[in-house]
């Protein structure tokens, strides 16, 4: 199962703080390693490269719960995304 909750918080000139954790559980592990739940967020701006408009953000998740055999316990995003709009 995968879960991603999300909420956003916008500021001005494109800024933005956001949270989309991953949240997995695997129904077939135990019940000590069946869930990743992490906490964190990333900031963000919506941009343009010359005409293109662009969406970049970076953010870190700490897994307070992880798979005690081959879970992380952090994870990091980056994400760039070029956005096209209807005129």
């Amino acid at each position: 199962m995968t879960l991603q909750p999300f909420v956003n918080y916008n500021f001005k000139d494109g800024w933005y703080l956001s949270s989309s954790p991953l949240v997995t559980a695997d129904w077939n592990a135990d019940n000590d390693n069946r869930w990743t739940l992490p906490v964190g967020g990333a900031f963000g701006r919506v941009f343009r490269i010359g005409k293109q408009p662009v969406n970049a953000q970076i953010g870190a998740y700490y897994n307070v719960i992880a798979p005690d055999d081959i879970g992380p316990q952090w994870q990091v995003r980056a994400q760039l995304q070029f956005l096209f709009p209807k005129k």
